[in-house]
Formats: structure tokens, sequence, C-alpha cells
């Protein structure tokens, strides 16, 4: 009896570190988003089901045309961290954003950074390439999420754009 409450505990860390990791992930994607000028890219659709702590349900989901991030719980009851970037066929003003994304998610999810080791949180067994056609999937048939847009904030790169150009 004793080994499965220890069992519990450890299981009860581990998805806590993972919860705050991707709280903490989704925060800086939303900060990363806010810089983008072009207004439809920062709308969201975003579905939370606080109720859902039980096996293979989604606990939260962020959704644009560019990110995508996904807080689910495993049919095991371990908390994982699903992710998608809209790719691009050549270098373009929003590379830079999604690769920022996608290292955010390494970094903070490292055990370097982390009590528990919640590395292999990150699940690459599926990984979401065309967040925009997927947001508009979603958002003609949106039964669960709820949408949102982000509000903009000018960078200081943008703000030197638009006092050169006044």
């Amino acid at each position: 009896m004793k080994t499965t409450n220890s069992k519990q505990l450890k299981l009860a860390a581990y998805n806590g570190a993972v919860k705050a990791a991707y709280h903490a992930i989704l925060k800086i994607a939303k900060q990363l988003l806010s810089t983008v000028a072009h207004e439809e890219l920062r709308y969201s659709l975003t579905r939370e089901d606080k109720s859902a702590n039980e096996a293979g349900s989604i606990i939260h989901e962020f959704l644009t045309p560019m990110l995508y991030i996904r807080l689910d719980c495993g049919f095991d009851n371990v908390y994982s961290i699903h992710f998608g970037v809209e790719t691009f066929d050549k270098p373009n003003e929003f590379t830079t954003l999604t690769a920022k994304f996608i290292r955010t998610i390494y970094r903070l999810t490292s055990k370097e950074l982390t009590h528990t080791n919640i590395e292999h949180s990150v699940q690459v067994d599926w990984v979401i390439i065309n967040c925009s056609e997927m947001y508009q999937h979603i958002e003609e048939r949106n039964r669960h999420h709820t949408f949102k847009l982000i509000t903009h904030k000018v960078t200081a790169k943008q703000r030197k754009q638009l006092l050169s150009v006044a």
C-alpha cells in the first residue's frame, strides 16, 4: 500500500511540473504572438476542460494559424504536451517566431530547469505542421473552443520602423 501511495505522489509531482511548464510555454507563446502585426494571425482558439484529469482527455488546447500546443492526460494518467507550428517553404518574418516557440518548449521542459524530470512529456508521436489548416477546420466546426484575439503589442523594432516612416 505504501508503494501505491508513493507512485501516486510521484505521478502528482510529475503532472504538476508538466502542467506548470505547459502554462509557462503558453504564456510565452501569447507574448510572441502579440508582436505579430497581422491581426488575422493573432486570433486564437482555446479549449479548456477544468474537469479533464481523467485518462485520455484534453486538459487544455491553444491554437492559432501559426502555433499549436496541447496539454493532455494519457490513458496511463500521465500528462503530456503536444505541439505544432506552421511550416514555411522559405524563411520569412514568421520563421523566427516559430523557432522561438519550439526552443521555448524544450527549454522549459528541460531537466536542468525543472525539479522533476519532465523531458519526455513533450510528445512527438504526432506534430502539427500546418496550423493554419487545422485552425480553419476547427473554426468552421467549432464546438469546444473559445475564439479570442491576442492584443497587439508594438515591439521596439516596429516602433523604430513607424518613426522612420513618419
